[in-house]
C-alpha cells in the first residue's frame, strides 16, 4: 500500500489543526506508519511459513493458525491506520467547500468575501473537526478493543495448544520469533493509547476554548445591555455651585466675586 500518498494528502490538515492535532499527526506518521512499514510488516511476514504443531495430519496446522490468528496483525493495523486517518479529510472536505462557496460569492457580489478566514474552526467546521476528533479516538479504542477481544490480551504464548478437527488429539503449535512479535504489538498499543489521549486532550482544548469565549461574549452583551438601560446622568450640580458664601462680605463684595467667577470660567473656556 502506498502510505506516502496518505501522509502527502493529510499533512495540509496541519495548518487547520491545533497544536495537539501536529502532535497527533506526527504520532501517526512517525510512530506507527513508519514502524509499521519499515519493521512490523518484515517481522509478521513469516507468521503463516514457520507456523509449526507437532503433528503430521493434513490439515491440522492450517486448522490451528486459523485458530490461533484469526486475522493477521498486520491486516488488523493497516485497517485502523486507514480508519484512523479518514475523519482527517473531512476537516479537509469542508474546508475546499468553504473556499469554493466564497470563490462563487465573490464572483457574484464583486471582490467581497463570504469568509475571512475558510479554514478558521468556526460554525459548521468547528463541528465538524470535534467529529472528527470523536470518530479518531472511537475508531482507535474500538480497534483497541478488537485485538484484545480476539487474541485475549496483549499477548503472544510461546506454546498454544490445539485440539480441533482435522488434529488426531490436542497438539502443541509454535509460533516463530514470539518474543519479538510481542514487543511490537505492545508498541502499536502503546501509540494508539497516546494518540486517543492527544485526541481527548485537544477535545478538552476546543470545548473549553469555545466555552470560555462564550461566556466573555455573554458578560459583554450584560454589560452593554446594563450600560444601555442604566444610562449614567449628572444628578448632582457641581460642587463649585455649593461653596460656602462669607456672610459678612457686602452686597458690592459679592458681585465683585461673581464677577471674577464668571470671568475665570470664559478664560477656562478659551483655553
Amino acid at each position: 500500500m502506498n502510505w506516502s500518498g496518505l501522509e502527502s494528502l493529510l499533512s495540509g490538515v496541519n495548518k487547520y489543526s491545533t497544536a495537539f492535532g501536529r502532535i497527533w499527526l506526527s504520532m501517526v506518521f512517525v510512530f506507527r506508519v513508519m514502524v509499521f512499514v519499515v519493521a512490523a510488516q518484515k517481522v509478521w511476514g513469516d507468521e503463516n511459513k514457520d507456523f509449526v504443531c507437532n503433528t503430521r495430519q493434513p490439515g491440522c496446522t492450517n486448522i490451528c493458525y486459523d485458530h490461533i490468528f484469526p486475522i493477521s496483525h498486520i491486516r488488523l493495523w493497516a485497517l485502523q491506520l486507514i480508519f484512523v486517518t479518514c475523519p482527517s479529510l473531512m476537516v479537509m472536505a469542508h474546508v475546499k467547500f468553504r473556499e469554493g462557496k466564497d470563490k462563487k460569492y465573490e464572483e457574484q457580489h464583486h471582490g467581497s468575501h463570504l469568509y475571512a478566514n475558510p479554514g478558521k474552526k468556526r460554525g459548521g467546521l468547528w463541528w465538524t473537526y470535534l467529529l472528527s476528533l470523536v470518530l479518531k479516538a472511537g475508531f482507535d479504542m474500538s480497534f483497541l478493543y478488537i485485538l484484545y477481544r480476539i487474541y485475549h490480551g496483549y499477548d503472544l504464548p510461546r506454546l498454544s495448544k490445539c485440539s480441533l478437527e482435522p488434529c488426531p488429539n490436542t497438539v502443541d503449535c509454535f509460533i516463530s520469533r514470539p518474543t519479538e512479535k510481542k514487543i511490537f504489538m505492545l508498541f502499536m498499543v502503546v501509540s494508539s493509547a497516546v494518540c486517543i489521549l492527544m485526541c481527548f486532550c485537544e477535545m478538552i482544548y476546543l470545548i473549553g476554548k469555545r466555552v470560555v469565549k462564550e461566556m466573555r461574549l455573554r458578560k459583554n452583551n450584560e454589560m452593554l445591555r446594563f450600560a444601555e438601560e442604566h444610562e449614567l446622568t449628572n444628578m448632582a450640580p457641581p460642587r463649585s455651585q455649593y461653596r460656602r458664601v462669607d456672610p459678612t462680605l457686602t452686597d458690592s463684595q459679592l458681585s465683585l466675586n461673581k464677577a471674577d467667577r464668571v470671568r475665570n470660567s470664559a478664560m477656562s473656556t478659551n483655553l
